[in-house]
This record gives C-alpha cells, sequence and structure tokens, in this order.
C-alpha cells in the first residue's frame, strides 16, 4: 500500500455523502460552516459496554490452545443504532489489574455481567460522547487474558495488533475467554488510533512497526523505542535486573503459575553482560520503522530518567528518515503525563489530532507547528520543524585549564591530558555542582559566558580516549547549563508536577467511572545549573557497541557515547559544560573494578546540534571571558534516583 501524503484528509462515505447533499442544499455562507470537530452528542451513560477476546494465534503458555485476549469496549450506542461505524482509540497495557494506570493508579473494574463499568483515564468519558469506541486491551499474560508477558516481544506486540486485525475484520474474536460464540466488530469502520504512556505506548510503537492496516495514527507517551536501551546503554547497565524481573511482576497470577518457560528465555536472553541478542533484536522497533504507516504523535519529558530521551532520539530520527508524518510535545517533566503538565491544551491537542487522523476533520492541525517545548516551567514555545530548520552539529573541542580537570570547551582542537578516577558512590548533581574546581572523579569542560542566547536541538554524541587502569571501565558524559535558572524538580517524588486536592472533569460520567481528575501544578526549584543531556557505555563496548570484552590496562581506548536528544536553550550569560566521568550513581551500575581513565584531550570532541551550526556556537562565544576556577558549591536538583524499574511507573 503507498504511503499516504501528509494528513491526508479523508471522510467516512456516509459522511461524505451528507456533505455532498448538504452542499446542495445549503447557501454557500452555510456550507462554509461546516463542523470543524466532533462534538458531545452522544450519551455516555447509555454508551454500550461489552467484553470480547480476540484470538492471538499463539500458544504463550504452550497449554495446546490459542492464547486470547480481553479486550473492554464502550461505544456510543446511537451510531450502532444508525447502522454508522465509528473509530477507535486504543489503550493496550500490562497495568489495567496489577498497578494501575495514571496519576490516581486507576485499574479496570467490572459488573456482574463481567463488562467495564470503570476504564481508567479519560479517554473514554470524553471521547466517546464525541463518537468514537475506546477500546482497553489487556496485554497477553496480564489481567483477565490468556499468555505470558514477553516484555515488548513477539506475545505482547501480537496482543494488541491481533485487536487492530479484529476490528478490520482479519481476526477473531470470542464472546468469553474459553466459549465458542464468535464476536465481530461490524460497529467500527476499523480506523484506529492507538494511545498509551510507557509500557502501553511502547507497546504502540511496537504495533506501529509491524505495518498492521488500519492501525492509522498512534500516540506514543514516555515509550520505549528499543527495549535494549531500557536496560542498557552501550553495554553499561542501567537497572540491577533484566526483562524476567518486569515479566513476573506485571504477570497475573495464572500466567505466573503457567509461564516458567517464557522467564527462563527472558533470563538467558538478556545477559547482564549488556551484550545485544536476538531477543534485544525482536524488542528494537527503531530497525523496523521503515514499516511505520501510521502517523505519530510523540511525548515525552526531557528529564524522564525512567524511559529516557535517547528512546526519543532514534525513534524520531528513524521515522523522519522514512517520511511517517510526525508530531512532538517535550515537557520539563520526568516520567509524567501531559494530563498531569498541560491538561487543557493537551485535551484541545489530542481531540484535534484524533479528529484528524481518525474522523477526517480538517481542522488545522496539520498546519500547526511541529513541536511544542517546555523552555521553563508552564511557558512553552514551538517550532515548525523539529529540529528546527538550520540546525547542524558543531565539534566541540575539550582543552586543559589551569588546574587538572577545570578545562575549556571550544572549537579548536587542543592538546593536552585530564585524570578521571571512578567514584561509583557519586552523580552528575555532583560533578556540576563541583564544575569549578578540581575533583578526582569529574573532568569537566567550560565555555566562557555566551554573549548570547545557544539552542541545542537533537541528539548530541561524544568522542572520548581514554586510557583506563583497570580491565573493566564506565563512562558517562553530561552537557550542562551553568546558570541561574527556575526549572521544575524532576528529581522530586512528583518529577516536576504536584497533585493537588481540588479536580476538574473532562468528559461525562457515569456512578462508576468518573470524569473528574485530581489538579496539578508545577512543582519547581531554583538551581544554578541544569542538566542538558546525559549519555554512558561500558568502555569494553569499544569495537562494536553490542559486544563488550576486557580491557588491556595501560591500552588507550576510543569509544563514542550517544547522548540523549533534548531541547534546550543557554541563555546569554550562561556556560556551556561538557563533563566526562566514571560511574553516574543511580543512573548506571559500577563496573567491577573502579579505574582511574587517563583522557587524551586532543582525540576527545564533543558533537553538538546547535540552531546555527558551529556559526551559532562561535558567535555565542566570541569575547566571552574565560571561565576562572571557584570554590563555591553550586546547587541543583537533588541527586536523581531511579528506583523503579517499572516502565509506566511515574513515582
Amino acid at each position: 500500500m503507498p504511503k499516504r501524503t501528509r494528513f491526508t484528509t479523508w471522510r467516512p462515505l456516509a459522511t461524505a455523502a451528507t456533505a455532498a447533499l448538504m452542499a446542495t442544499l445549503l447557501t454557500p455562507a452555510a456550507a462554509q460552516a461546516a463542523p470543524r470537530g466532533s462534538e458531545p452528542v452522544h450519551s455516555y451513560e447509555n454508551a454500550i459496554r461489552e467484553a470480547v477476546w480476540v484470538d492471538t494465534g499463539l500458544d504463550g503458555n504452550g497449554d495446546g490452545k490459542a492464547d486470547r485476549v480481553a479486550v473492554d469496549i464502550v461505544r456510543p450506542r446511537e451510531p450502532a443504532a444508525q447502522g454508522r461505524k465509528v473509530p477507535v482509540i486504543m489503550d493496550a497495557s500490562p497495568y489495567y489489574s496489577c498497578c494501575g494506570r495514571g496519576n490516581e493508579s486507576q485499574k479496570k473494574t467490572y459488573d456482574g455481567h463481567g463488562d467495564v463499568v470503570q476504564l481508567p483515564l479519560f479517554y473514554d468519558n470524553y471521547f466517546v460522547p464525541r463518537g468514537y469506541a475506546v477500546v482497553g486491551v489487556d496485554l497477553a499474560g496480564t489481567n483477565r487474558s490468556d499468555g505470558c508477558v514477553d516484555v515488548g516481544g513477539r506475545s505482547d506486540v501480537r496482543s494488541a495488533k491481533a485487536v487492530v486485525d479484529w476490528l478490520n475484520g482479519r481476526a477473531k474474536a470470542y464472546t468469553t475467554r474459553t466459549g465458542t460464540t464468535r464476536a465481530e466488530a461490524g460497529w467500527t469502520n476499523g480506523r484506529t488510533g492507538m494511545i498509551g504512556k510507557s509500557w502501553d505506548g511502547t507497546i504502540a510503537n511496537g504495533v506501529a512497526a509491524t505495518g498492521v492496516e488500519g492501525l492509522e495514527t498512534i500516540v506514543p507517551i514516555s515509550a520505549i523505542s528499543s527495549w535494549y536501551d531500557y536496560y542498557f546503554q552501550q553495554g553499561a547497565p542501567l537497572y540491577d535486573s533484566g526483562p524476567d524481573w518486569l515479566s513476573n511482576y506485571v504477570n497475573s497470577p495464572d500466567a505466573r503459575a503457567t509461564c516458567a518457560a517464557v522467564q527462563r528465555k527472558l533470563a538467558d536472553g538478556a545477559p547482564r553482560s549488556g551484550d545485544w541478542t536476538p531477543l534485544w533484536t525482536e524488542r528494537d522497533y527503531v530497525r523496523a520503522a521503515r514499516k511505520v504507516k501510521a502517523s505519530v504523535f510523540l511525548v515525552h519529558g526531557l528529564q524522564d530518567l525512567n524511559v529516557r530521551m535517547k528512546h526519543v532520539g532514534q525513534w524520531w530520527d528513524a521515522l523522519a528518515k522514512n517520511g511517517v508524518d510526525r508530531k512532538i510535545w517535550l515537557s520539563q517533566t520526568g516520567h509524567v503525563d501531559p494530563f498531569d503538565f498541560r491538561r487543557a491544551e493537551w485535551v484541545d491537542t489530542l481531540h484535534r489530532w484524533f479528529d484528524h487522523e481518525l474522523m477526517g476533520y480538517d481542522n488545522g492541525i496539520d498546519r500547526a507547528p511541529m513541536a511544542d517545548i517546555e523552555r521553563a516551567p508552564d511557558r512553552w514555545s514551538t517550532s515548525r520543524t523539529w529540529p528546527p530548520a538550520g540546525t547542524r552539529a558543531a565539534t566541540l573541542r575539550p582543552g586543559p585549564g589551569a588546574q587538572d580537570g577545570v578545562g575549556t570547551l571550544g572549537l579548536h582542537r587542543r592538546h593536552g591530558t585530564a585524570t578521571v578516577t571512578d567514584d561509583p558512590a557519586l552523580s552528575e548533581t555532583d560533578w556540576a555542582a563541583n564544575i569549578d574546581k578540581p575533583t578526582p572523579e569529574k573532568a569537566g569542560f567550560v565555555t566562557g559566558p555566551l554573549t548570547r542566547d545557544l539552542r541545542l536541538s537533537g541528539s548530541s554524541e561524544v568522542t572520548v580516549t581514554a586510557t583506563p587502569s583497570t580491565p573493566t571501565a564506565h563512562l558517562s558524559a553530561v552537557l550542562v547549563d551553568i546558570g541561574p535558572a527556575t526549572i521544575r524538580d524532576y528529581a522530586d517524588a512528583g518529577e516536576g508536577i504536584t497533585t493537588l486536592a481540588d479536580r476538574t472533569c473532562w468528559g461525562a460520567s457515569t456512578a462508576g467511572d468518573s470524569a473528574c481528575f485530581k489538579e496539578t501544578k508545577a512543582k519547581t526549584t531554583d538551581v544554578d545549573y541544569t542538566i542538558v543531556s546525559r549519555g554512558w557505555a561500558d568502555l569494553g563496548n569499544h569495537a562494536a557497541d553490542g559486544k563488550g570484552a576486557p580491557l588491556t590496562p595501560g591500552k588507550r581506548y576510543t569509544i563514542t557515547l550517544d547522548l540523549a536528544a533534548t531541547d534546550h536553550v543557554v541563555p546569554k550569560g550562561h556556560r556551556l559544560a561538557l563533563i566526562v566521568a566514571g560511574t553516574d550513581k543511580d543512573l548506571i551500575d559500577p563496573p567491577a573494578d573502579r579505574p582511574t581513565l587517563k583522557l587524551d584531550l586532543a582525540r576527545t570532541s564533543a558533537r553538538v546540534p546547535f540552531a546555527g551550526g558551529a556559526t551559532a556556537f562561535a558567535r555565542a562565544t566570541a569575547g566571552a571571558a574565560s571561565a576562572t576556577p571557584g570554590a563555591s558549591l553550586l546547587d541543583g536538583v537533588r541527586e536523581p534516583r531511579t528506583t523503579h524499574r517499572v516502565p509506566g511507573e511515574a513515582r
């Protein structure tokens, strides 16, 4: 099927026919007053609520029976009575019974017939009255579904893809979990949009990467694009566990009793060495971006330390390369849903997005800026494209300073060395706080105060040439904006938001499913520096990202670290710093040894994308006075802690 052009406008045949008839009856002025969006004209209280079980064609637990996944449906009654078909908004999740969804950890509830009473979040309350069906899918191995959770693999993705197939008449479903009575989806036109935060959004990415017909758009929020990069970065372990732990965490009691073989495969296929294996290939959606036909509205927190920003950069770039229609929001928060950091604007924008992509309304969202970026708490800017036109990478060079570890950063190659001794007790906040002091655990390189604003936009990389003293060594590279600012406190328990007692309502309610949710506000803090981007690697992966090897002490190695995507403006008067260090406490696990690393500055550099490229950097640093090492300790956020190992648990 040919790839559709950007935001192709379409209308269901019935709607198109009605519009054509009305155009012949109305004056030109009246015809131009046609609605530009769906309206809440249907009863939510009288909506049809039903459950079906879709056959995935898999047998995850090896019991000789095909797995069926539970699908809970809320859809407007009036279109069905009139013979009109509706599009679908779908959230496929492993969390509907074990952990809950949203800021208030809502779970599915059911009536005595087994039909859903509360479907978490506001989607059904808001969109069902506007003519959409909303569908909540229990991933295989969770809640009321058969099978086993395989953490982003074939079972997870096929759980949801099978539902899209059923909605388009290509798969079988049944009215009960074990019965033989078929259920048909004649009430839908098959046009489906998937949405979800974290693991849910990850499944949307995975299903889109299959190229399944009927999936028109996805809205992945804080979502994973490659599961290897959730657990490792270039061989450096980000958590002290693997996908087998996570699978067991969300599996239903039935699945825990029958899925031991799947657990073993997950453990065996994801060794803690950080080596790339076929298990990770199966769970890498970036490599399949060429298959994506759905448009993508991506939302992520720039300070998300659960599902980190690396997932955004690599997925966005792959989608762009393949001509996928895209839109993006980037907030200052951590792992937080936009409903909880920009509620009114989010509901309106999401409504317009689904109306355009699923109902075919020409509402102008295709002509709106591609990117919304939060510059300061609750202060947003837009970009016509992202990264903005004219963004180019500049190669920045570290140079020695008056004291070891307190160096310079500019465009010209410098010679010299710097020494770093790994201290697993210290983190990026310690390094940045001491940026102007010669401390042994980090090497810092800083520009003078900028003479004009400088915008970073996109993904950076840092090439480090280092000589280790031990057979194992980990490296961290961090870009930092040195200067006072008020930011969202992403290291706080709320990751940048505070939940209030007051509620606001977004859609219609029933006795069992309220559309009213607790309000939030920005949780802010004043800082002397802001971490802009991060990256980590095991130096043993110097020869290849997917394979580590012991190091020879005293031998020089070169490795390039991928830094997470970002969009950040370093204001006039601030300084830009590059820090190279060892273990970033709580963000990567330490190596077996505690190495000292000697950096060759002539062979160390950073490629950073600036709006305006190297010219913009040169202009911003022209005439800037050199930084003078000082004794003051800079204030930042508290030390980030990522003890959660579950994509979806924000706090």
